[in-house]
């Protein structure tokens, strides 16, 4: 197993996957409470944090699979943020039997059609490059990131997209990155874990449109975090602990909304 890991605490596995512009320090303060009573599982994707560059081919929810195989983790609870709500999705779509239970949290969606204003903003970023400070100032200039950055975590939050630019800027240019077909936005109503979608309040547009297409899951509880913006994981861990520890032991499971 080549991607760098970490595991902690005993009981019921969880896998949780960060989010993009982050490694595995996005579950800095999660973790920690999740693994006083569970296995928890942490982990840097493939070209990000510790783990080694991507080559030209990169498939994040085979990577997850290898690391699960690897760690023998026959059935896990799924945690993802942003676009590890992506993978940890795709994942349990396609390997329904390895998934226990599903939570994402602000999470991405393969086949989504995001907004023009998404798209010019994601672009301006990357044309911006190589510099990183005028790439740092375009991507906080978003609701994405209002809550954070006005918190104690702002140093954490620019410490993690600093690397991530810098570790993209070597990625290869011709990179492709795989996603099962077809895409999750034409099969959330085949999901089989039992799911909990969380989003902060202060989000992007796009991400409320997702947690939309989201309402199609069988079996799915939404919870909105007040005062809180994409990376509440940093800013409110004690609010996502007791919410994803309630939805694990199956309390008020069933209700569509909060």
């Amino acid at each position: 197993m080549d991607l760098t890991y970490e595991v902690n605490g005993k009981g019921n596995p969880i896998v949780l996957i960060h989010s993009g512009g982050a490694d595995m320090r996005d579950w800095t303060y999660l973790a920690p409470l999740l693994a006083k009573e569970n296995k928890v599982v942490t982990f840097d994707g493939r070209g990000v944090g510790k783990s080694p560059m991507p080559n030209k081919h990169v498939n994040y929810v085979e990577d997850l699979l290898s690391l699960m195989d690897y760690l023998e983790i026959k059935q896990a609870t799924l945690i993802g943020h942003s676009i590890g709500g992506q993978v940890a999705t795709d994942f349990a779509l396609n390997y329904p039997e390895r998934v226990t239970k599903l939570v994402v949290i602000a999470p991405s969606l393969s086949g989504f059609n995001y907004s023009n204003e998404f798209n010019h903003h994601m672009n301006s970023i990357i044309e911006a490059a190589p510099n990183i400070d005028k790439m740092l100032e375009i991507a906080l200039h978003t609701p994405t990131y209002q809550v954070v950055i006005n918190s104690p975590h702002k140093d954490l939050t620019v410490q993690m997209l600093r690397l991530h630019f810098q570790h993209i800027l070597q990625w290869p240019p011709d990179l492709c990155i795989s996603w099962p077909q077809p895409p999750a936005n034409e099969r959330l109503g085949e999901l089989k874990p039992k799911t909990l979608f969380i989003i902060g309040k202060q989000e992007i547009n796009d991400n409320f449109l997702v947690a939309e297409r989201f309402q199609e899951v069988p079996e799915i509880r939404f919870v909105e975090i007040d005062d809180a913006d994409h990376l509440v994981t940093l800013t409110h861990p004690e609010e996502l602990y007791e919410k994803i520890t309630s939805f694990m032991e199956d309390r008020n499971l069933y209700a569509k909304n909060t």
